[in-house]
C-alpha cells in the first residue's frame, strides 16, 4: 500500500516519498509529514537478532513505499558499511544502571551521521525516479553537526551540490575545523555573522523565493534541503530506536514487550520526534524525556503550553541544541491539532509575527507522552565528572545534559523504568568542555592536545574524523552577514 505525504500546513496535494525527499520544505512552507504513521508488520521477538541493517530496511520500506526493495537495499548497504567503525553501527553502552545508545561512530562522530549516511544515496535514486534533470543544490543551516555530516554525505557526489551555513561564533573548533576542511567540487561553506536560528531562518526564507526558484531553473538547479526538516532525514532515525528495543531484548535487559523511557538532548526536536514515531509504531515506549540545555524554550512549552521564543540565545557548551525555533516540533504539533492545517497554519504564522504561540488545553493532553526537563551548565559539567569518576565513562556535552535531565526526571517522578539515554556526539567534538568539566587542570592544554590527553582519560583511541583534520587545510573562509546568504548562493553556482 503506498503511503503519500502532505504538508502540515495544508498548501500542497499528497505527494510520494521519493518526491518529499527532493523538495525537502513543502511550497508554503510546511513540513512534510506521512498520511499516517504505519505500524510494524511483526511480533519484534522475530527481528531481535536482525543486523542495523536488516532493520533499517523492515522500518524505512514502510514510509518510503515508492522504493523497490532492490533500490532501497541499495541505499542501506551503501550507507552503513565500513563509514561506521562498528559493525553495530549504533552499540549500547550501559553506565550508572542507564543504557547510552552511542550514535557517534560514524564518519563525523556524531548522531547526524545516522541520517546524512543515507539521505544522498535517497536523494539522487528520487531524482532518478522522478526524471530529474536538474543539478539538486543541498541548502543546509547547521548548528555544528548536521554541516559536517551532510558535506561528507554529499562531497562529489554526482548532480548535487551542497551549501552550509553555520554561526561564525557558534560551533565548537573541532566542529568549525570539520567544516572548512572539507573537500569536495561541489561543497561550500559559509560562516555567518548571527546565531544558528538567523541561519536556519535565512534558509527557509531562500526555500520560499520563488523568483530565486525560477532563476535557479533556469541555469539547471534545484534547491532540496539535508536539514532535519527533510522527510528523508527523519525516516532513518526512527530505525535507530526500533534497533535499540531490539538490542535490550536480545541481551535479556528487557522481557517482550516492556516498556522502557528514552531521553534525547534536544534542539531542533527531528531526533526525539523519530522516538515519538517510533513509539507509534510499536515500539513499547513509555515516556519521551525531552532534555534541553540553559537554551530551555522546549521545556518552558511542555511546562506551560507557551512556545515563546522572545528570549536571550545563550551560547553554551553544547552548541548543537543553542536553538530558540524547533523546526520539527510542528510535526508534533500538526498532529496534537487534530492534523488540522489550519490551526497549525495559524499557530506557525503566529510564531512567525510575534515569536510565540500556545496550544489549547486539548492539544496539551495530546504531549502525554513527553516530560520535559533542562540542565544548567553546571549540571552538564557536574553530570560528566561525576558519572566519569563513578564508572570511567565519559560524556560529551549534549548527552550529558540529556543524562543530567534524566536524573533529575528520577528524582521528581520516582519513575524507575529501563531508560535509553540517546548519545549524540563523541566526547572528542567537545574535548576543551569535556576535559574541563573531568579537571580544570586540563585548561591550558591546546585543542590537540587536550584530544590527546581525553584518548588517556577515556581509554579509547581518537577517532579518525578528529585525526583527519589535525593537518588539513582549510580551503573555506567564506563569511557573510545574515542578510547576504543569497549572494553567497549565487556567487557560488554562478548565476
Amino acid at each position: 500500500m503506498e503511503l503519500l505525504y502532505k504538508s502540515t500546513r495544508g498548501g500542497e496535494d499528497k505527494v510520494k516519498a521519493s518526491e518529499a525527499i527532493l523538495k525537502g520544505l513543502a511550497c508554503d512552507g510546511g513540513l512534510f509529514v506521512p498520511e499516517e504513521i504505519p505500524r510494524l508488520q511483526a511480533d519484534l521477538k522475530q527481528w531481535k537478532d536482525y543486523t542495523y541493517q536488516q532493520v533499517a530496511y523492515e522500518v524505512m520500506k514502510l514510509y518510503l513505499t515508492d522504493f523497490t526493495e532492490e533500490e532501497l537495499k541499495e541505499c542501506i548497504n551503501r550507507a552503513y558499511d565500513e563509514k561506521f567503525d562498528t559493525p553495530e553501527i549504533a552499540p549500547m553502552a550501559e553506565a550508572d544502571g542507564a543504557w547510552y545508545l552511542e550514535l557517534f561512530h560514524g564518519a563525523t562522530i556524531a548522531f547526524k551521521d545516522m541520517a546524512l549516511s543515507i539521505l544522498p544515496h535517497l536523494m539522487t535514486t528520487s531524482a532518478k525516479k522522478n526524471k530529474i534533470q536538474n543539478d539538486i543544490v543541498i541548502l543546509t543551516a547547521t548548528s555544528g553537526d548536521t554541516g559536517k555530516a551532510a558535506l561528507a554525505g554529499f562531497a562529489d557526489v554526482p548532480g548535487t551540490k551542497i551549501i552550509v551555513f553555520y554561526p561564525k561564533n557558534g560551533v565548537s573548533p573541532i566542529q568549525e575545523r570539520q567544516m572548512v576542511t572539507q573537500k569536495g567540487d561541489n561543497t561550500y561553506v559559509v560562516g555567518i555573522e548571527g546565531n544558528f536560528d538567523d541561519a536556519q531562518n535565512g534558509v527557509k526564507k531562500i526555500f520560499a523565493d520563488r523568483q530565486l526558484a525560477v532563476c535557479l531553473e533556469e541555469k539547471g538547479y534545484q534547491f532540496s534541503s539535508a536539514n532535519s526538516i527533510n522527510i528523508g532525514r527523519l525516516v532513518p532515525q526512527i530505525v535507530y530506536y526500533v534497533y535499540a528495543y531490539l538490542t535490550l531484548l536480545r541481551e535479556e535487559r528487557i522481557e517482550e514487550a516492556e516498556k522502557i523511557n528514552v531521553v534525547v538532548p534536544t534542539g531542533n526536536f527531528g531526533n526525539i520526534l523519530a522516538a515519538f514515531y517510533a513509539k507509534n509504531m510499536g515500539i513499547p515506549i513509555h515516556k519521551l524525556i525531552c532534555a534541553s540545555n540553559e537554551n530551555k524554550v522546549l521545556y518552558d512549552f511542555f511546562e506551560t503550553g507557551c512556545y515563546d521564543k522572545n528570549r536571550e540565545f545563550i551560547l553554551t557548551s553544547s552548541p548543537s541544541m543553542d536553538i530558540l525555533i524547533s523546526s520539527n516540533l510542528e510535526r508534533l504539533i500538526y498532529r496534537v491539532c487534530g492534523n488540522d492545517a489550519s490551526v497549525n497554519r495559524e499557530l506557525m504564522n503566529s510564531l512567525q509575527t510575534t515569536g510565540k504561540y500556545a496550544v489549547t488545553d486539548a492539544m496539551r493532553a495530546e504531549l502525554k507522552d513527553f516530560a520535559g526537563g533542562y540542565a544548567s551548565e553546571a549540571d552538564t559539567a557536574a553530570k560528566i565528572r561525576n558519572l566519569y569518576e563513578k564508572t570511567g565513562y565519559v560524556l560529551d556535552t549534549h548527552t550529558a545534559v540529556a543524562s543530567a535531565v534524566y536524573d533529575d526526571y528520577v528524582k521528581k517522578t520516582g519513575d524507575n523504568t529501563k531508560t535509553v539515554i540517546a548519545s549524540t556526539a563523541s566526547p572528542f567534538k567537545f574535548g576543551r568542555s569535556v576535559l574541563s568539566a573531568i579537571d580544570p587542570k586540563y585548561d591550558s592544554l591546546s585543542d590537540y592536545e587536550q584530544i590527546d590527553e581525553l584518548a588517556k582519560v577515556a581509554n579509547v583511541e581518537i577517532p579518525k574524523a578528529i585525526e583527519e583534520i589535525r593537518s588539513a587545510p582549510v580551503v573555506h573562509y567564506h563569511i557573510c552577514g545574515k542578510d547576504q546568504m543569497v549572494e553567497e548562493i549565487k556567487k557560488f553556482l554562478g548565476v
